[in-house]
């Protein structure tokens, strides 16, 4: 406890992070009446003209907030540090640009109508933004897995990167294979995959990466 630092303490704002989601996504649906969360998006709760957009708004404070802060501190102290190797750096740092991507460019380009076909040029940008996400988590994860499971990797981040993958592709994949009715359950798999991984990064920044090897 007196060896750590105020970069360490910062690591719990990946926790911070998915309390905070988790609320939103969990309470919001109660100021959306006639909202069905096995068939509709997350991010039908935050549009523009949703009912429910000034109490996600609230619950939802910290969580782009502490992510962000969270990843950017991981990433400052793994390369400060040279934690593992330059692989799983590289993949750090890919997943601390996505949540900076994710933060920023959800921003700029909310959803402007729940549950309405994609047309506007705000809305197209808003599936930008998620093709971005996507790619960089993707990138970041398989990078972190294969550095995880290289000798002197670290093993455990390496699976929880594979489950956070994991939880993406069922997403990815469910999303076309079940019914419609059925949309909003797999879609929920992708949504908490990189929160939930930060929280995970937030936990060994706290602390310190101790059993991860250290290359000099």
């Amino acid at each position: 406890m007196k060896d750590r630092k105020l970069i360490n303490w910062l690591g719990l704002t990946g926790l911070i992070a998915l309390i905070s989601y988790a609320a939103a996504v969990i309470f919001s649906p109660l100021a959306f009446p006639g909202y069905n969360w096995m068939a509709q998006a997350v991010s039908d709760l935050s549009a523009e003209t949703a009912p429910s957009r000034a109490l996600w708004n609230q619950l939802a404070a910290l969580y782009g907030q502490c992510s962000v802060v969270c990843v950017t501190c991981v990433s400052v102290f793994v390369s400060a540090k040279r934690i593992s190797s330059k692989l799983f750096r590289a993949g750090i740092h890919l997943f601390t640009a996505m949540n900076w991507v994710s933060s920023v460019g959800y921003s700029m380009f909310p959803l402007a109508d729940s549950g309405k076909e994609i047309a506007s040029f705000q809305e197209i940008m808003h599936m930008v933004v998620t093709v971005l996400v996507v790619l960089l988590s993707v990138a970041s994860l398989v990078l972190m897995i294969i550095a995880g499971f290289r000798a002197n990797g670290s093993r455990a981040i390496g699976i929880w990167a594979a489950i956070a993958l994991a939880m993406m592709l069922v997403g990815a994949i469910g999303q076309g294979a079940v019914p419609p009715e059925y949309f909003g359950i797999v879609e929920r798999f992708s949504v908490f995959a990189a929160v939930g991984f930060t929280a995970v990064l937030g936990c060994y920044l706290f602390g310190g990466f101790r059993k991860l090897p250290i290359q000099l």
